[in-house]
């Protein structure tokens, strides 16, 4: 009986103890193993980052495919199902192909440890090498410097989006630390696209080009973006563009896409192309609006939406964006991962949400308890309450307030567990 992608991925999770060890050299082993894939790949364009990776590699994609070119895309994590990570020249990678290039991976590494993130980015690496593109979207899992996704020696071009504070016990309890992780993707003389930076993060950026000769397109030194009557400016040294707005939701998106703009104009794409990047750009669980399905209905005629984030960052960026959206009473449906600053997420929504229903992640070990997550919300400055599930929130919320708008958030994983629920 033919083997499904869920059993090979449920024996690659055996295959070392820890989800998460950064290093390279299983990577290295496996890769030669596999006769190198990743040096028969079309250029590459690698994204590291805190926030606004997944958002930005998005809107770059959107940008190609609608000037006609053929886009491998590697993302992470996924949220319903794991062929989410994997797009082949523009569609998602198909069951009977990834059984097959996981199963591969899974032979040719033998009994030896790698973690699940390093062989899956091989299988990734694997597909993309068989399978003809014009480039290649390949985002970082988590740092940079040592992430599985590093063993391309020589980028089309490195983009680093945002920095903050986030994975602290794996990339450092600082912003230049972490920064230093990220710079990792940095490679000698290939330009590197670098979005808003504090100024901590910034130094450590221009250092590590600067050592390698890397050209910088530096936001507020090389490219500049801002929106101005409903429309959005992008400025580089080529000259001004005035393009919709990107239709991914959010303040914060105006400066991912600035990034997306800077490669695509670096790449030489045209402006009909920045005008795809702008409007056919689809990122789910970023304040995506839920509109059809079985907890769209529970909610009867309360607004139901979705959003990932999960560090202070991101709570600043949601609670930014709610307040720019027609007044309603806001409810929040919040699980969480206890490798995250809750409070420090949840502070920036404290002054937007009437009250937060909080809910454990199902199928995480690491979720907090939906009691520990009200807790945190208390401190936070928020009207908590615990509640068993997703669903069960949303009903008594709606029961209470039948016009609200519901936002469930906190987790990518959370997120996942909705969109597969939802149908």
């Amino acid at each position: 009986m033919t083997q499904s992608s869920d059993a090979i991925l449920d024996r690659m999770m055996a295959l070392h103890p820890k989800i998460i060890d950064l290093t390279l050299d299983r990577v290295w082993r496996l890769l030669e193993t596999l006769d190198h894939p990743e040096t028969k790949l079309p250029p590459v364009i690698h994204i590291a980052g805190t926030n606004g990776k997944g958002s930005t590699q998005a809107m770059i994609r959107a940008g190609m495919e609608g000037a006609g070119k053929l886009v491998h895309a590697y993302t992470s994590p996924h949220l319903a199902r794991f062929h989410e990570r994997i797009r082949l020249a523009g569609k998602l990678i198909s069951e009977e192909y990834l059984t097959e290039v996981l199963d591969e991976c899974y032979t040719s590494n033998g009994p030896d440890s790698i973690t699940y993130f390093e062989i899956t980015t091989v299988a990734a690496l694997l597909a993309f090498s068989r399978i003809r593109a014009d480039f290649i979207l390949l985002e970082v899992g988590l740092g940079g410097r040592l992430d599985a996704t590093n063993v391309i020696a020589k980028p089309e071009v490195s983009v680093i989006t945002p920095i903050s504070i986030d994975h602290e016990s794996y990339l450092g309890n600082t912003l230049s630390k972490i920064a230093f992780e990220k710079a990792g993707i940095i490679k000698r003389s290939v330009p590197c696209v670098v979005g808003p930076q504090p100024d901590e993060a910034m130094e450590v950026i221009e250092a590590q080009a600067a050592k390698l000769g890397a050209p910088l397109l530096a936001y507020g030194q090389h490219w500049h973006v801002w929106e101005e009557r409903g429309r959005l400016i992008f400025q580089d040294e080529r000259g001004l563009m005035d393009l919709p707005l990107p239709a991914l939701l959010g303040a914060h998106q105006i400066q991912n896409a600035g990034a997306a703009l800077a490669v695509l104009r670096h790449l030489g794409f045209d402006e009909t192309a920045c005008e795809a990047a702008m409007g056919q750009a689809v990122w789910p669980a970023r304040m995506q609006r839920l509109k059809t399905g079985p907890l769209v209905d529970a909610a009867g005629s309360a607004e139901l939406w979705l959003d990932g984030g999960h560090n202070p960052a991101a709570g600043e960026a949601l609670s930014a964006l709610l307040k720019t959206l027609p007044p309603k009473p806001t409810h929040l449906v919040c699980g969480m991962l206890n490798t995250k600053d809750v409070v420090g997420y949840m502070r920036p929504l404290a002054e937007i949400a009437q009250t937060l229903h909080a809910v454990p992640i199902p199928g995480e070990q690491a979720t907090l308890s939906a009691e520990q997550t009200a807790t945190a919300a208390r401190e936070a400055g928020l009207q908590a309450q615990e509640s068993e599930t997703v669903l069960a929130a949303i009903k008594d919320i709606s029961s209470i307030d039948p016009n609200a708008r519901i936002l469930i958030c906190g987790s990518l994983y959370l997120a996942g567990g909705v969109l597969r629920e939802n149908g």
